[in-house]
């Protein structure tokens, strides 16, 4: 008579293996609420957010032609200390002073699209001839909102309280033209439309001699 067939002794869970398939069972339960919980949070929160942009396509007004020779650039950094103070009230109740750091631009240029026919003149011979220009003009500093930021800031109560109910709190716009006009008049005091000009004249000197000109004389309007 044959003897009954038993399973191998690894075929049997053992406890301890039971315990390990219980805990792993458990475990993806718990995964699957609190993923389950999270997907639920992000489609019922409230406060959250989503950003849509409907913004209109771009729309080209106009094209002007340009005619004049970009010669100089200068970039300036200014420090705006900008403080306003109630007569009557301390400045922990109303008051703000505001630290701000515009960095920005200001191209140098001169105009080519005035010069006369008298501008240019030619030698009979054709081996010399002398430009007249303007002198260089400054374009409007340019400010770089990547580098231009508010670097301290302190408000009274009141202060706070209007930013909180206000539609556009901690506006900067004041900020930004306060720091541009600092940075036009460091521009018109400083060397920059003097270099716009050299770096004009050695432009035309260059371009001309490579034209087969042996002498190249510029002189700028205000010069005899």
């Amino acid at each position: 008579m044959n003897a009954p067939l038993e399973a191998p002794p690894e075929a049997v869970p053992t406890p301890r293996r039971r315990g390990w398939r219980l805990l792993a069972g458990l475990l993806a339960v718990v995964i699957l609420l609190v993923v389950g919980a999270r997907l639920a949070w992000s489609w019922l929160d409230p406060f959250g957010e989503t950003t849509v942009d409907r913004s209109q396509p771009v729309l080209l007004e106009s094209i002007h032609n340009l005619s004049r020779f970009e010669a100089a650039t200068g970039n300036f950094q200014v420090v705006v200390d900008l403080e306003k103070d109630a007569a009557f009230l301390p400045d922990a109740v109303k008051g703000s002073r505001t630290l701000f750091v515009g960095a920005g631009g200001v191209d140098a240029y001169v105009d080519f699209g005035g010069l006369t026919t008298g501008a240019l003149t030619v030698s009979p011979d054709r081996r010399e001839v002398t430009v007249r220009l303007p002198r260089a003009q400054l374009e409007k500093p340019n400010l770089d909102n990547k580098r231009s930021y508010v670097y301290a800031q302190q408000r009274g109560l009141f202060d706070r309280v209007q930013d909180f109910l206000s539609s556009s709190p901690g506006d900067q716009q004041e900020l930004y033209v306060l720091a541009e006009k600092k940075i036009a008049e460091a521009a018109q005091a400083s060397d920059l439309r003097n270099r716009a000009d050299q770096n004009t004249k050695a432009m035309l000197q260059g371009m001309l001699t490579g034209l087969g000109f042996d002498k190249v004389t510029v002189k700028f309007a205000d010069q005899p």
